[in-house]
Formats: C-alpha cells, structure tokens, sequence
C-alpha cells in the first residue's frame, strides 16, 4: 500500500522530506488507469493530476483512507462538491502567480495595441498604420487582489499605469490601500482595464454582471483570467455586440467554448483557450509546492 498518491514520480521531487519515503509513493499522472485497489487501500495524501480534474475526483470513492488532497491548481471549484466529508483540501496559492499574471499582461497588451487586427492584416497582405491606446498612463482595476493580483501588479507598474486593487474587504498594501468588493460600482466608471481575478464561488458567480459591465467606461476592456462564470456571457456579448467595450478572455462560460458559440465572433474580442497556468513556470513551481506540502504532511 502506499500513502502518497502523486502525479510525479519521487526522483523527479529530488531530495525527499523528512518523514516520506520513495516506497510510500504511488505516482499516477491522470493519463492512464489509476494504480489498483490495493495500493490506493492506503493513500493518505492525494495531489490531483494537473488538468486532470475529472478524472482525478472520481478517484475519491476508492481512497478509504484519504484525509488530505492537494490541488495544482489556485480555484478548487471544481473539486469542492466532490470532497469526502472530513477531509482536508489544499489549494495551490502562488504557483500560478507568474505564468497568470503573464498572460493578463499579453491579452491587456494584444487587445490596448490591436495585435489580432494587426496578425490578420499580415494574413490579408494589408499595412495599416494608425493610433492605439496605449497601456501607460491608463488605469487598471484588479478585481481579486490576492497573491496573482499582486503578481500582475509587480509587472504592470513598469508600463506606467495606475492601479487600483480590490478584494473581498478593504485593507492596507505596501504599494496602496485595497478596496472592498462593494465599492466596484463607484470603481469601475473609472477604469480603462477590468481584470477579474477572484475564485468562484457563489459570492462572485456572475459578478461581472448587466449591472457591472453598463458601469464601465466606453472604451474600457474586461480581461477575465479567473473562471469563465464570474461573468454573464449573455450580458458580456450584449455589451460586446455594441462595440461599447471590449474584452479578452482567458476563460469562458461555456468552457471549452463550442466552435459555433457568438462568443467566438463577437467584436473586440480576444479569447485564449484557458491557458493561463500551464506554462513552463508551472513545473519548478509545482514541484517546489508539493514538495513543501509533503513536508508540512510529514511533520
């Protein structure tokens, strides 16, 4: 039996912490079958194959003995309505933090500067030259300012941008105060940028609502790199099909989004296919984290 069920083989996590040995540890990595019966009999300690979610949780009815599960992943909205009663889930706060946060600099930077016009125009043989926004000196609202909103922050004061953060209650930050969620109203008339970054839960599904997205500035662009479900498509395609304000998406509601869906089509639209964490960040970082983890389990 093992105790450790992991998605990556122990040589591969190097020097082994203190109280966990290679022997305990069954690795399976969601691709394949998982290990048989009487190996998962023992596992204590779970960490879910990364994009592997599915399959991964439907593993739970088979682990009698689980008491911790440990995602690769920051939101575990997806694992939650799935976890035995009892047991411990853990979440993986800070390892997406630079890949995330690159990516909402790229689809701010590609929607601002025109890039998707400008890459069909390569296509079409066309030269277009003409203004566009820029990121300096425009403001960007971080709506979910936890340790990915801090991250996008760290790379976005370089650009010459104002800042304005937003978490679930108001505190102090070294670089500024955070408002409450419940002064976005009063926040985002004022923003050029609206990056959601906030977990999904029932609290903030469909945040990015009518209400919401009417009081954004003309012009203004929404970049969703959280969940597809804080936002209401049906409104965000209301407000797109005007041409009033534009956006560019990480994550969609449908997801994956159907090759036929208005979404695909709609105007000043940018849409990457969820791809904010897998990176080459990822894996140093992960296994830095598991390994971190197994140590604290160990102890």
């Amino acid at each position: 039996m093992a105790r450790y069920l992991l998605p990556y083989p122990p040589e591969q996590l190097g020097t082994l912490p203190a109280g966990v040995r290679a022997d305990e540890i069954a690795v399976w990595d969601g691709g394949g079958p998982p290990p048989e019966q009487r190996v998962l009999d023992g596992v204590e300690f779970y960490c879910l194959p990364y994009m592997h979610h599915a399959a991964a949780t439907a593993l739970f009815p088979r682990l009698p003995a689980l008491c911790t599960v440990q995602t690769l992943t920051a939101g575990v909205d997806d694992v939650l309505p799935r976890l035995p009663a009892g047991v411990t889930l853990q979440n993986a706060r800070g390892l997406h933090d630079a890949s995330t946060a690159e990516l909402a600099v790229t689809l701010i930077l590609a929607s601002l500067r025109g890039i998707p016009q400008f890459v069909r125009d390569q296509a079409d043989g066309v030269w277009n030259q003409h203004f566009r926004p820029a990121l300096a000196d425009r403001t960007v609202l971080i709506v979910g300012y936890g340790s990915i909103g801090a991250a996008l922050e760290a790379r976005l004061l370089p650009f010459e941008c104002d800042i304005v953060r937003v978490a679930r209650s108001a505190r102090s930050e070294p670089l500024g105060p955070v408002h409450a969620l419940d002064g976005l109203p009063a926040l985002l008339p004022a923003a050029d940028v609206v990056v959601l970054l906030v977990p999904l839960t029932e609290q903030t599904r469909h945040l990015a609502d009518a209400a919401f997205l009417a009081r954004m500035k003309d012009g203004a662009l929404l970049v969703n790199v959280a969940r597809g479900a804080v936002v209401d498509t049906k409104a965000l395609l209301a407000e797109l099909d005007t041409g009033r304000i534009g956006a560019a998406l990480d994550v969609t509601d449908p997801e994956p989004l159907p090759a036929d869906h208005p979404l695909r089509h709609a105007p000043n639209t940018l849409i990457t296919p969820h791809v904010g964490g897998p990176s080459t960040a990822f894996l140093p970082r992960a296994l830095r984290l598991l390994t971190t983890q197994l140590a604290a389990f160990g102890r």
